[in-house]
């Protein structure tokens, strides 16, 4: 042995970690289920008070009509899509090089639902309203992530959120939020979940990033796009018998987590500040946005 040791197992014995909600391991289930009542019904296939009150709750968080759970925000954001493409019957969407879609989900969108994205922006930037308004192609939908994670959680002024929200809408293009990080952008904003969420016609986000949940999603809309959802989570596989697990674990670490992302922002913002005081190291942003950001090193590997 020469006692080096890979970044994941220095990463398991550290004692304390700057990332994520702790560890995920068992602990998070039985806190979540230590004070449900042992009556309480699970959900049955999509039905039942568990689940019904959770999308409710959250589609009123959001300020939209109504909202479905899902077991993963990859098959709630490619059922998203689904739809708009066969309203609009136009099968392209646009969305960032980097998108979860386009480098984390095996092709799923073209595989499955036979869309062509086309690709915004140069990699290393976020999409803008002239890059949005020079496009060549009729899209059916945008999507945008809110931060946006592979190049450090960046985000877009609100402004320009709003410039690219109208442009659109002008045009007949729906706009989607990927907002798996949602809550985390709010105190940078300065907004209300419902008023980001105002600037786009479906949301995604999710309860196992910053909310730290064992695992699920919220995809809300109008009453239109959640009834097709509903029939395409069916067809996806998507209607588990039962969900409960993950429903109660979702809204119990929404109602403990959602308060501190003010925290999170501005101690991401202190550490980001150390950090950008060491030799050839930055972060980027220089200073974050949420509670993210990327560490560049200026050295190789080895020396790491």
């Amino acid at each position: 042995m020469n006692g080096k040791k890979t970044v994941q197992e220095a990463f398991n014995e550290t004692a304390y970690r700057i990332a994520g909600n702790g560890n995920r391991d068992v602990q998070v289930l039985k806190e979540a289920l230590a004070a449900v009542e042992n009556s309480t019904a699970s959900d049955i296939y999509g039905t039942g008070e568990v689940i019904e009150d959770f999308q409710t709750k959250m589609a009123n968080i959001l300020g939209k009509e109504t909202a479905v759970f899902f077991p993963s925000g990859t098959m709630a954001q490619q059922i998203a899509l689904r739809i708009w493409c066969d309203e609009k019957e136009v099968k392209k969407v646009a969305y960032h090089p980097l998108c979860h879609l386009e480098i984390h989900e095996q092709d799923g969108l073209k595989e499955l639902h036979h869309i062509e994205p086309i690709l915004l922006a140069d990699k290393n930037r976020l999409i803008t309203l002239e890059d949005v308004a020079n496009l060549k192609e009729d899209i059916a939908c945008l999507l945008l992530e809110l931060p946006q994670r592979e190049i450090g959680g960046q985000l877009p002024e609100y402004t320009e959120l709003e410039a690219i929200s109208a442009h659109c809408r002008a045009r007949g293009i729906k706009l989607h939020l990927d907002g798996a990080r949602l809550f985390e952008i709010l105190p940078y904003y300065g907004k209300s979940a419902a008023e980001i969420s105002a600037l786009f016609d479906s949301v995604y986000i999710s309860f196992y990033k910053g909310i730290g949940g064992i695992a699920g999603a919220i995809l809300a809309g109008s009453e239109d796009l959640t009834k097709q959802s509903k029939i395409w989570k069916r067809r996806h596989g998507g209607d588990l018998i039962s969900l409960y697990p993950y429903i109660i674990s979702s809204d119990y670490y929404y109602q403990q987590r959602e308060g501190n992302m003010q925290q999170y922002y501005e101690g991401a913002k202190e550490l980001a500040a150390w950090v950008n005081q060491c030799h050839d190291v930055t972060t980027l942003p220089a200073q974050p946005v949420s509670n993210m950001f990327h560490m560049h090193f200026q050295m190789s590997k080895e020396q790491i």
